[in-house]
């Protein structure tokens, strides 16, 4: 054995069936002095072959000071077994001339390991509440012949229990590797009413298979989010915090740690290195062959660089994967320091490296233009002179490129700060998004753009220096066939003092010039609309008001039972608070009891000649409701709204009027807040819990949320229907409200129908309503019915949805895990 190497054999598995013979073994190692390690496997004495994954595993080395590019050292080995049935197997490493064996088998042993199972599962918990005498077993399972796993109860005493199953995504396993591309929607969250002092088993099930086990409680604590705040807060941490203050201030603090700062420095560092392309696959990458193989020119303007940046630019560049690119450098410097660097250290590139000394600065957009004017390739990216890439980022363009030729992608991304030498504020942005570019520039880089849309629309315009990117990316989109997301973090910003991404504060101009930019995509496309820039410390972000034009007529249809107070408080604030006056409301009468209320209506039709009320007489079914009040309305946009909400902002009413009106959208939503003025509803992503979830929830009103998504205007799959505008065209194109949805689901059903029609849902954060979370109905009462109702609704929901769980949430980000809730890095 070397004394050099240290390793832990944490799994070993002998998978035997009709399907699958294999080994796979996992675990860790590595050498004390970074040398290199070569691994061999044998079957039954005879060398055999196998595959190889490294696992990016830096909690090996305890506190132990680790380079954490180095803390690849974690493996996956698998041994296909084609031929005799194994006696005997044994797994060693090669280090310095030196053997050590990681594993040896013998045939008892092999015995020992053997997994006969072609039905795989695992139970992540079991929780009872006890209010309403319910067990939800949550975990995943599927059969490695792909047949579909069947999730039953049974007590006791055999007897099969009543249960609700929903299925769930499992991204996490996917990622993994643990499991197939069809087997993504394993997950399931399984429901069913209990009774004390029985026993109760989970079994699942296929043609060919049973496996069971019994249901152990999951003792659950509130100590488990104190402890996943708590090791964050340790004295490195806080002497990172103070070094800051001393530099900034404690308001930079402060804002810093508000502005999008859902991942801890450390934490995020660990897990884009865990992403990142190993050497292995960037080796095997170079070799692959590209059906549509196109040649990326990529732009740098150069004044007086940095040596260190100069170089780390250019060699994330000639150390790319993908070998078909030219960089077209265009030097403004005051010296010809830049000149000679290049000539001297890349001369050996020929002409796939282009430098152009300038006669003089022409400033950033002329600068620019010039190395736009030496590009002779098939997509052209801007690339700024002190930032990184990732060694696989023209691969991953090239590949996304060989099903469809997209005028224009982008990527994900994150900054570098040169002070600490940390990766830190990752943007992981949505699929594209409209209403968010028009709020500021996310896109940002890396940017790429066929050549003949850059032919069309020009160059940087020198007019929007500052923003000229943000200008350019609105000219490239506003042509484009399509915009193509890789959801993947390949360019890096570097921060430092004279960055723009170190102190927002250094270029206030740039700001001016993004508002313009923006004003300027609205006369291009057509779009009345004035542009505000948002307060300070939002440097960047800016609020569209859209043009109401004739101010057309808006119906809000209110379904109501009972609670007078509650519906006088919500109609008291469209006529009190609310300034946009064209407005109809339609109160659908549901079975109410109480005297008082009718007395109410009479009194509202007296005061108001806009209000009608028209009475549904069947069961509660909000889809069906909601279908028979649409008839009654004379608008051609309609607000469904709860009658538990209230005006907050006096313009909500036309701000939401104002997105409705655009040509491409379908639905608007609100900004909600409970009464303590923390956010209810700020946008809607599908896939949380098999189903969907409230992003930004319980934040305060004026938190930022993620990248300030909860602050500004952007594109969500789905808004609440506690007040959502529709337009009354569109809603009837997707045959509103679908009425199998009575209770759950059927306003995420609605929009997706309404964005599978190509509209766009929009979340507008500047309509802000008091939402009182459902009173009317007892939404704070649990029970099993509900529960049980629910829980049936989302089977439905799944069941006609299944390709969009499957596929994600397009103005999501696939880097976040749904599993672990709302903008949780894997």
């Amino acid at each position: 054995m070397s004394n050099n190497l240290k390793y832990s054999i944490e799994k070993i598995t002998y998978k035997n069936t009709d399907l699958d013979c294999y080994f796979l073994i996992s675990g860790y190692c590595y050498a004390k002095d970074n040398s290199s390690i070569v691994y061999h496997t044998k079957v039954n004495g005879e060398d055999a072959l196998f595959g190889y994954a490294e696992v990016y595993r830096k909690d090996v080395f305890g506190k132990d000071k680790v380079d954490a590019k180095k803390a690849f050292v974690g493996f996956l080995i698998r041994v296909d077994i084609c031929g005799e049935e194994p006696k005997s197997f044994q797994l060693t490493a090669e280090n310095n001339g030196e053997t050590t064996v990681l594993v040896s088998l013998t045939e008892k042993d092999i015995q020992k390991y053997e997994d006969t199972h072609t039905i795989e599962y695992d139970v992540d918990s079991a929780i009872l509440e006890n209010e309403i005498s319910m067990i939800t077993v949550a975990g995943w399972a599927y059969s490695n012949d792909c047949q579909q796993v069947q999730i039953s109860i049974y007590d006791d005493q055999d007897n099969i229990v009543e249960s609700s199953c929903r299925h769930e995504i499992r991204m996490d396993l996917f990622r993994n590797g643990e499991i197939l591309e069809e087997q993504k929607n394993c997950g399931f969250r399984i429901s069913f009413k209990c009774e004390k002092n029985k026993h109760y088993y989970i079994v699942f099930k296929t043609t060919k298979e049973k496996r069971i086990e019994k249901i152990e409680l999951t003792r659950t604590s509130g100590s488990t989010m104190i402890k996943r705040y708590a090791r964050h807060i340790n004295a490195k941490n806080i002497k990172k915090a103070i070094t800051y203050v001393k530099r900034n201030g404690v308001s930079k603090l402060v804002h810093r740690l508000r502005y999008g700062s859902y991942i801890a420095q450390s934490d995020y560092q660990t897990w884009l290195f865990a992403q990142r392309v190993t050497k292995k696959n960037l080796q095997t990458q170079s070799k692959t062959k590209f059906a549509y193989s196109p040649k990326i020119s990529i732009l740098v303007a150069t004044f007086n660089t940095k040596e260190e940046y100069l170089k780390e630019m250019i060699d994330t560049v000639v150390n790319q994967s993908y070998s078909n690119w030219e960089l077209c450098i265009a030097d403004g410097s005051t010296n010809d320091f830049v000149e000679k660097y290049v000539y001297e250290h890349y001369s050996s590139y020929g002409d796939k490296i282009k430098f152009q000394k300038l006669d003089q600065n022409y400033g950033i957009s002329g600068n620019t233009n010039k190395a736009f004017e030496m590009a002779t390739g098939d997509y052209i990216t801007v690339y700024d002179h002190d930032d990184t890439l990732e060694l696989d980022c023209f691969f991953e363009i090239v590949k996304a490129l060989q099903e469809y030729r997209y005028d224009v992608l982008y990527t994900d991304e994150d900054k570098f700060d040169d002070s600490i030498k940390m990766y830190n504020d990752p943007n992981l942005k949505p699929d594209f998004s409209e209403d968010l570019l028009r709020s500021h520039n996310y896109i940002t880089h890396l940017f790429i753009v066929n050549k003949k849309i850059v032919d069309e629309v020009g160059y940087y315009n020198s007019e929007f220096d500052g923003s000229q990117d943000y200008d350019y990316i609105f000219r490239c989109v506003e042509k484009a066939n399509a915009v193509y997301h890789i959801p993947r973090i390949l360019y890096h910003w570097r921060m430092h003092p004279e960055s723009t991404a170190q102190n927002p504060e250094n270029k206030m101009y740039c700001y001016d010039a993004g508002k313009r930019a923006i004003e300027a995509h609205y006369k291009r496309v057509g779009v009345e609309a004035t542009v505000e820039f948002l307060p300070k410390p939002m440097y960047g972000m800016y609020h569209t008001i859209y043009s109401t034009k004739d101010n057309p007529l808006v119906s809000i249809l209110i379904p109501n039972y009972n609670h007078k107070a509650i519906l006088k408080t919500c109609i008291d604030s469209l006529y009190n608070v609310n300034t946009y006056k064209n407005f109809e409301i339609v109160i659908v009468e549901n079975n109410s009891t109480e005297k008082e209320i009718f007395d109410y209506y009479e009194e509202l039709k007296k005061q108001h000649d806009n209000i009608q009320v028209v009475t549904y007489k069947g069961e509660f079914n909000y889809s069906r409701i909601n279908n028979f009040g649409m008839k009654y309305t004379n608008g051609d946009y309609v607000l469904l709204l709860n009658n538990d909400t209230e005006v907050i902002s006096p313009t909500a009413l036309s701000e939401m009027v104002g997105c409705i009106l655009r040509p491409e959208v379908g639905a608007v939503g609100a900004k909600l807040l409970y009464e303590d003025d923390t956010v209810q509803h700020a946008g809607v992503v599908i896939g949380f819990s098999g189903y969907a979830g409230h992003v930004n929830h319980g934040i305060n009103k004026d938190d930022y949320g993620y990248m300030v998504r909860a602050r500004i205007n952007c594109n969500y799959s789905a808004v609440t229907a506690a007040c959502m505008m529709v337009k009354k065209s569109v809603f009837n194109q997707v045959g509103g409200f679908d009425e199998q949805f009575v209770v759950a689901c059927n306003d995420v059903d609605l929009c997706l129908k309404i964005c599978k029609e190509k509209y766009l849902i929009v979340y507008n954060a500047f309509a802000l309503w008091h939402h009182y979370e459902s009173k009317s109905r007892g939404y704070d009462d649990a029970s099993q019915e509900k529960t049980w109702r629910f829980n049936k609704e989302v089977e439905k929901f799944q069941d006609k949805w299944k390709d969009v769980l499957i596929n994600g949430d397009p103005f999501y980000n696939s880097n976040w895990n749904i599993q672990y809730g709302p903008f949780r890095l894997y």
